[in-house]
């Protein structure tokens, strides 16, 4: 009865919804289903920041509408962390955006640069919005492989002269999501020197800076000289202080680029409860110690899963960022095959690699989001099976 238009036939299916209908499917079946598939943080968000959201929630104040470029306190929250965090200087007034979540700025910010039959320049595998916030914009997504030969990071090189003559963005996320790879100053400094070259907007996604283990700790693209003429940069509380359900986060970095989005946004949507940036600020200023117990919580987890992956012959190597393991398939059946049979066999749910591009087939991904108890269940399920 009803025609779709063809920007929203041609996006893909939304992964995570797939595996949420499996896992519910499962549950109502009364199985016991142990799930490592999407990256949702299984602790509660730190009781200091509940307290502020239930102190702002009591003023009327912040009932009303937001401001759509987010509370000034907010924004100098953001600006004195990221010069305490990567040495970084923003300005509080017009190089930072609050979002609600980092996923629908990176979505929405191809809507103020992309013209139709643009391209956006897209890794692959990776986080499903950079393709589909450039189909939605009118532009294509030109795929970047992501190679564990390459240290799963694109090589600029083999991009062809004629795409990018066509291209405007390119996109990069390291600590990555779904590899875990992480990139140098060296990579970041090359990226600088492409984008510059190509007449290219860098859209950084940074949003896993945070879990990070063995003493090791991310950049951010901005620290690079340069970085700032041509970049903007996107954040987010859901992973580091286990919001995810809070939906806050931020763009920063380039003025203009800033406020392209910022006009975008002003069309679709009327900011964040304000009560809920009171507690992002407090947040910020109070993560330190809770992100030292978070990472050592995950590495915990990490270590249990990884050993118990190589004695089953796996060969698996421990990541040094985000809470992701990412991990080649045993065998000669694709990854929905191998994640399904998985479900069905063991009650593991796992992320299939395909599901985040045609370069992560012969991959699955599993999420650090469980207690290590039930890591080890999982463990033992795998070796029946």
């Amino acid at each position: 009865m009803f025609k779709l238009s063809k920007k929203i036939q041609s996006l893909p299916p939304y992964l995570f919804l797939e595996i949420d209908k499996a896992k519910r499917k499962a549950r109502q079946e009364g199985r016991d289903i142990i799930d490592l598939g999407i990256g949702d943080p299984d602790q509660p968000t730190p009781a200091y920041i509940i307290e502020r959201l239930n102190q702002a929630v009591l003023d009327p104040a912040t009932h009303r509408y937001a401001l759509d470029q987010g509370m000034p306190v907010l924004r100098q929250a953001i600006a004195a962390w990221y010069k305490e965090r990567f040495g970084v200087i923003l300005g509080a007034e017009n190089e930072i955006l609050p979002l609600i979540g980092s996923k629908e700025g990176i979505a929405h910010f191809p809507l103020a640069f992309l013209n139709e039959g643009d391209y956006s320049l897209v890794p692959d595998p990776c986080y499903p919005p950079y393709k589909g916030g450039t189909i939605l914009a009118g532009g294509r997504p030109y795929l970047m492989p992501l190679v564990e030969s390459n240290g799963f990071l694109p090589d600029l090189k083999k991009i062809p002269q004629n795409i990018l003559k066509k291209s405007r963005v390119i996109y990069i996320n390291y600590p990555n999501n779904p590899t875990s790879a992480t990139a140098d100053a060296g990579f970041y400094k090359e990226v600088v020197d492409f984008a510059r070259k190509n007449k290219l907007i860098v859209i950084s996604d940074l949003a896993y800076s945070e879990m990070c283990y063995d003493g090791y700790r991310p950049l951010s693209f901005l620290e690079i000289e340069g970085a700032k003429d041509l970049a903007i940069e996107f954040h987010s509380l859901s992973k580091t202080c286990n919001m995810t359900g809070w939906r806050i986060g931020w763009a920063c970095g380039n003025q203009e680029l800033v406020s392209a989005l910022a006009k975008v946004k002003s069309n679709v949507d009327s900011g964040i409860f304000s009560a809920i940036q009171l507690a992002g600020v407090t947040a910020l200023e109070g993560q330190g110690e809770h992100v030292k117990r978070m990472c050592a919580l995950y590495q915990e987890r990490r270590d249990t899963l990884i050993k118990g992956l190589n004695l089953l012959g796996w060969n698996v190597s421990a990541p040094k960022a985000t809470f992701y393991v990412w991990i080649k398939i045993p065998s000669k059946t694709d990854s929905l095959k191998f994640s399904s049979l998985l479900l069905e066999k063991a009650n593991l749910i796992v992320t299939p690699g395909v599901g985040f591009g045609k370069y992560g087939e012969g991959y699955i991904r599993m999420a650090l989001t469980v207690p290590k108890e039930r890591i080890s269940e999982a463990l033992e399920r795998l070796k029946k099976i």
